[in-house]
């Protein structure tokens, strides 16, 4: 009971935090310049066709008003008019009539793209296998890597080796993502390319002529690194200084007088219990590498969430950047969720509140 009830209040935050982002969103989209009817209906469009535009998406209304239009819209426990066409724009389960109204459960709609006519929801959840891909690959990199890494540089600290690791990964903090991806793609995709094989740009599937659909793991390869960069550095130096940490406790030594070899010293009782914070810094990163993989995708054109948001923006697609955001802030609620979760789990010392 205690677990679902800290379930049920970290969900009860996370529904403000999406509130509020969905205010801050909806304003600032609307003072933004651009005919949104026009995008819909064309520029040659007759009166008639844009004033039923102009109606659907409620911007006939005051500003007030289309916000609750918009919130009505994306609840999925929302109330519309019990007609046959709301019934087929928002495919709803009635739950409760209320005259010409009903109570409805529905899947969000976050309306329909200005450019394409495509429900906005489908365009993300099309877009969005690319970008989970994109940050899990990162995330694996980083992890083996920078555990690696760190470990190396504490075994033998102050060496050269471990003035190396721990200057390279604070470079790897300084410097942004996207220079880091625009380096590495011309460095290794361009200049190199003969070397390595990897090429500037490429999806995870290709067409083949003669095989058809292709899994293209290489192209995910430049990419995934860009991404990894800083919180490979990161786990560098958590690792580093969690299992420095860890080596100097009593049972280490007691681990050694008995004998044990070093390896099995060092997987066996320190590395296990440095891991904590790697482990729950890690699960943090995950929403963070889904949100910076946008310029990434972006660098690389990478089909993923970051692509077709950037293309919505330089074709004020509003619909389309909208939903983008809120389906990245609902990603964060959640990994957040899971990552309190995981904390109470490693370490019980954390307590529910």
């Amino acid at each position: 009971m205690k677990l679902l009830g800290f379930i049920l209040s970290r969900l009860g935050h996370g529904l403000l935090i999406l509130l509020g982002v969905l205010v801050a969103v909806f304003f600032l989209f609307n003072v933004l310049p651009g005919d949104p009817v026009a995008l819909l209906a064309g520029q040659r469009s007759d009166l008639s066709t844009r004033d039923a535009i102009t109606k659907e998406l409620g911007l006939d209304k005051p500003l007030p008003a289309q916000l609750l239009y918009y919130v009505n819209d994306v609840s999925p426990l929302s109330v519309h008019e019990a007609t046959e066409a709301n019934q087929q724009k928002y495919d709803y389960t009635t739950l409760v009539n209320v005259g010409n109204d009903v109570v409805v459960w529905k899947m969000p709609y976050l309306r329909r793209s200005f450019q394409s006519n495509k429900n906005v929801t489908d365009i993300l959840l099309d877009h969005f296998p690319g970008t989970l891909w994109l940050a899990v690959a990162a995330m694996i990199i980083a992890l083996v890597l920078g555990i690696l890494f760190g470990v190396l540089a504490s075994l033998r600290p102050h060496s050269t080796l471990d003035h190396a690791l721990v200057t390279t990964s604070v470079l790897g903090i300084s410097v942004p993502s996207f220079v880091a991806a625009i380096l590495i793609a011309i460095t290794f995709g361009f200049y190199w390319s003969h070397w390595t094989g990897l090429s500037l740009t490429g999806q995870l599937y290709e067409i083949d002529p003669f095989e058809g659909r292709q899994l293209m793991l290489r192209n995910l390869l430049l990419p995934a690194v860009a991404l990894g960069i800083r919180p490979l550095a990161v786990i560098v130096q958590l690792t580093r200084s969690s299992m420095l940490d860890v080596m100097s406790q009593d049972y280490i030594r007691t681990a050694k007088a008995k004998g044990l070899n070093q390896r099995r010293v060092i997987v066996g009782h320190a590395l296990k219990n440095a891991l904590n914070p790697v482990v729950t810094a890690a699960s943090g990163w995950m929403a963070s590498l889904m949100a910076g993989a946008f310029f990434i995708e972006y660098i690389f054109n990478w089909k993923g969430l970051g692509a077709v948001t950037i293309q919505a923006v330089q074709n004020l697609d509003f619909p389309l950047v909208m939903g983008a955001t809120l389906f990245v802030a609902f990603l964060f609620v959640l990994i957040n969720i899971f990552v309190d979760l995981l904390y109470t789990l490693l370490d019980p010392r954390v307590k529910l509140d």
